[in-house]
């Protein structure tokens, strides 16, 4: 196990708390300075005892030096965030304030209003003066206020307030952790993939990142000039093969390359994988070597790989490379995965970026590759569908970056998972190993050899999947499915895994269904799915994507969640209270992105 590590030049956000007070002396202020101050302390404490960066660090709170009762105490307070990293703004107060006086105005800093729920004083009422004013400035801030009345001297926090508090806490983190970091395109466009045309207003308007570009010739100076940490290579190879067994060659017997090739392409991608990382994140071994400018990194929070096909047909694929960065550990141990998207694909990698930041745990990409319906299941098996897989299955498949992490391997509760890398044994590592075969590449599809990870996603686990896309006109919009990988009889996998590739990583999906819209069925969901691309992570997790998504002002046009999870703005009531999916068009187009002018 790797102890927590910040591995970006960035400082990781910190919380800004700040407790608003009336600012009226001589009676008023002095009777709720220790109410308003116990508030912001006890949201301190539930926020650091509950919340972790992805690292495995834990979030720290900065509390304002004094209670906030006019203008002038709100600048000390911003000035003492700007001078600790607070990247994340929450308010709170037991009482009536100067609303536009008191007010956080950072315009980039996710902010949210939490207004105790007391007879005694009108909390409730600054709560809406607050967010009145927030709208009014264009500042949306996110109302947090307990459904039931507490007393004056009542310290705890209830139960649906601290929901609220840590929803939003976890995606405001998400949103500034964004904030300064890259995306690494190690080559360009894939096979005319649409989603590798790398868009650098979007990261910049929306998400506050820069964009990071190095040609995959790179990896081959690194490779023949070594270029790599030559003692770790030692220990990995070793590692990879103890761990990582070899599987089935598909070929035709007579282009199966020779077994000393096949050596000479474990050699190469586990290179490529060492590689790869050091140009994300620096490598300070590459400077005693006198590699002084190869050792600094291009500080990407995620990376994609092109590979096809301008590297795959003379070169070993990024099959490995992808597989192990994102996966919770490698031949340096258990650590906190990567983010690196298959083909460049730029908004896979975004929406994978979005899950691992949401859950600190491992992502899994894959290809929305086939609608299986109950009927067709039955034609080809003579098996009927059962459990979640009963009104049908969507096949999730791809050769790249899918952790080892989604064999299912790991356990919480007793049940499948996806876990943070400090809650993962040793033992689930070598389960996660045990339970994949890394088969020799298709020379079909990648002329080049290398290997693919393959494995079955063991269920029933709870999965979101989700994408982002561009259009032209709108701009960015997330689209989201709950549901869960579920598992078939062996009889049933084998027949229509076969129909594909056997030699990679599959997953049987199956959404919920709510009866309406995109989830009236199975067919829907893929029907409606905006590109051949789609990234899962383990949990439902589809509330906190909704709430983060509209801190970075990009819609959401699909999704299964429930009204009463659904956590947005205050202001998002303005644009609309019945059409809730119309309104949040509406208010990301009129507030536009976070950090910039739209597209």
């Amino acid at each position: 196990m790797n102890p927590p590590l910040h591995r970006l030049r960035t400082t990781p956000p910190r919380i800004g708390i700040r407790p608003v007070i009336d600012g009226r002396r001589k009676g008023v202020r002095e009777s709720l300075e220790h109410q308003t101050m116990a508030m912001a302390k006890a949201a301190a404490e539930l926020l650091s005892a509950n919340v972790r960066h992805s690292s495995g660090l834990p979030v720290e709170c900065v509390i304002a030096d004094t209670c906030i009762g006019g203008v002038a105490e709100a600048v000390s307070a911003s000035q003492k965030f700007a001078r600790e990293g607070v990247g994340v703004s929450l308010t709170v107060t037991p009482c009536w304030c100067y609303g536009t006086e008191v007010m956080d105005t950072d315009p980039h800093m996710p902010k949210a209003v939490w207004g105790f729920n007391g007879t005694e004083r009108p909390g409730a009422v600054y709560l809406a003066a607050a967010l009145a004013g927030y709208a009014q400035k264009g500042l949306p801030a996110f109302s947090i206020y307990g459904h039931e009345v507490q007393d004056k001297n009542d310290s705890s926090i209830p139960g649906d307030v601290q929901r609220k508090l840590l929803l939003f806490a976890r995606a405001a983190l998400a949103a500034a952790t964004l904030r300064g970091n890259s995306y690494l395109s190690i080559g360009s466009v894939s096979m005319g993939i649409a989603g590798s045309v790398v868009n650098p207003d979007f990261f910049q308007n929306y998400l506050g990142m820069r964009n990071e570009y190095v040609d995959m010739s790179e990896l081959t100076r690194r490779i023949e000039e070594e270029i790599f940490d030559r003692e770790e290579f030692g220990r990995a190879m070793p590692w990879v093969k103890a761990h990582c067994k070899e599987g089935a060659d598909s070929n035709a017997p007579a282009i199966q390359l020779s077994r000393s090739r096949k050596d000479h392409d474990w050699e190469t991608v586990v290179k490529m994988a060492m590689i790869a990382r050091d140009l994300m994140i620096g490598n300070p071994k590459l400077a005693a070597m006198g590699f002084e400018e190869e050792a600094m990194g291009h500080n990407a929070l995620v990376a994609g790989f092109q590979g096809q096909r301008h590297w795959t047909d003379h070169a070993p694929n990024g099959d490995f490379l992808e597989s192990m960065l994102n996966s919770s550990f490698d031949w340096n141990g258990i650590r906190e995965p990567f983010i690196v998207a298959t083909e460049n694909d730029s908004l896979n990698g975004v929406a994978m970026l979005f899950g691992h930041l949401l859950t600190n745990s491992a992502q899994v990409f894959a290809d929305v590759r086939t609608y299986w319906s109950p009927a067709s299941v039955k034609r080809v098996t003579r098996k009927s569908l059962k459990g979640h897989a009963a009104a049908g299955i969507i096949h999730l498949i791809n050769s790249g970056a899918a952790s080892l992490d989604a064999t299912g391997k790991q356990r919480l509760n007793g049940t499948p998972a996806m876990k943070p890398f400090w809650d993962i044994t040793a033992r689930e590592v070598d389960a996660c190993l045990a339970a994949t075969r890394w088969c020799p590449a298709d020379l079909e599809y990648f002329r080049g050899g290398g290997y693919s990870s393959t494995f079955l996603t063991e269920g029933e686990m709870p999965v979101t999947m989700v994408r982002l896309n561009l259009t032209r006109g709108l701009g960015p919009s997330l689209q989201l499915a709950e549901g869960y990988a579920v598992s078939l009889p062996k009889e049933v996998h084998a027949a229509l895994d076969r129909r594909t590739n056997p030699t990679w990583p599959t997953t049987w999906f199956a959404p919920i269904l709510t009866g309406q819209g995109a989830f009236t069925d199975v067919y829907s969901v893929m029907a409606n799915w905006g590109a051949n691309h789609g990234a899962f992570s383990y949990g439902h997790i589809g509330d906190a994507l909704i709430t983060l998504a509209s801190m970075l002002r990009i819609p959401v046009n699909m999704h299964n969640v429930s009204a009463g999870r659904i956590y947005r703005p205050g202001v998002w009531s303005s644009f609309g209270t019945s059409d809730l999916e119309g309104a949040d068009y509406r208010a990301c187009a009129a507030l536009g992105p976070l950090y910039g002018a739209t597209l």
